[in-house]
């Protein structure tokens, strides 16, 4: 006679119940991981609009309209540029800040005459009424950059965000700001950068000319208590050294040049 075994039974049955238990487990961590997975991609989704929406709340900057005597120089060779280029000395201290923080290369800045006859920066080339032809616009490109759209390009568009974060609205003293959504302009292309001034026929300098006051610290903050100063001029008629009859802003891709 044979006596059931059945500590035998409880045996199967207890490795069975940890089994179920280890497969649970298995599955569970799985589920985890993939949600964890897809919350990081869905994060990731949403970090350019988040960097879009920062800019454009950000506060405008202070600026100043400086009087003081322009002039056509030599870029600096602390801004990496194309070699001649040259621009109304006016903005070197703000282009000076751009480039230490951004790695960019000027293309072009003034393109015109100069008192010897000799042409410097880009024939004809620009659009009638451009800012260039002023030398308070430039031209930029990533430094070190292929001319292809690529990760090279991310700090120029950081540049173009933080000085137009809304599409047609630069913010001051930039008078127009060319890049993505502007023909001829953006990502693999170039970013354009104009700033304000009084009204000025090509190839003569402007009376006033708007900047960012900029110290060896950075922007230099509007002074507490200061008495509030006269309006400003108003902006020049016409274009803005960009593409269509606009006194300040983006255009749309319908034109072509700056």
């Amino acid at each position: 006679m044979h006596l059931p075994q059945l500590g035998g039974s409880a045996g199967q049955d207890s490795s069975g119940e940890r089994r179920r238990a280890d497969n649970s487990g298995v599955s569970h961590r799985f589920f985890a991981h993939a949600w964890a997975r897809a919350l990081a991609v869905f994060a990731l989704s949403l970090a350019p609009l988040l960097v879009i929406a920062a800019y454009s709340q950000a506060a405008p900057l202070p600026t100043k309209l400086t009087y003081a005597p322009g002039a056509i120089v030599p870029i600096p060779a602390s801004i990496p540029h194309e070699k001649g280029d040259m621009v109304d000395q006016r903005i070197l201290p703000d282009l000076r800040w751009i480039a230490k923080r951004y790695p960019i290369y000027v293309t072009d800045g003034y393109s015109g005459p100069l008192p010897n006859g000799e042409h410097i920066g880009c024939n004809r080339c620009h659009v009638k009424g451009s800012d260039h032809y002023n030398g308070l616009a430039v031209d930029l490109v990533p430094l070190n950059g292929d001319g292809k759209c690529d990760a090279t390009w991310a700090p120029i568009t950081r540049l173009a965000l933080w000085a137009e974060p809304v599409q047609n609205q630069p913010r001051l003293p930039f008078r127009w700001v060319g890049y993505d959504g502007d023909a001829g302009h953006g990502c693999g292309n170039h970013l354009h950068l104009s700033w304000n001034h009084a009204p000025a026929p090509e190839y003569t300098l402007a009376e006033w000319v708007e900047v960012f006051p900029v110290s060896a610290s950075g922007i230099k903050p509007s002074a507490a208590g200061k008495k509030k100063s006269a309006p400003k001029p108003p902006p020049p008629p016409g274009p803005s050294g960009g593409i269509a009859q606009v006194s300040t802003g983006g255009v749309s891709a319908s034109g072509a040049g700056d």
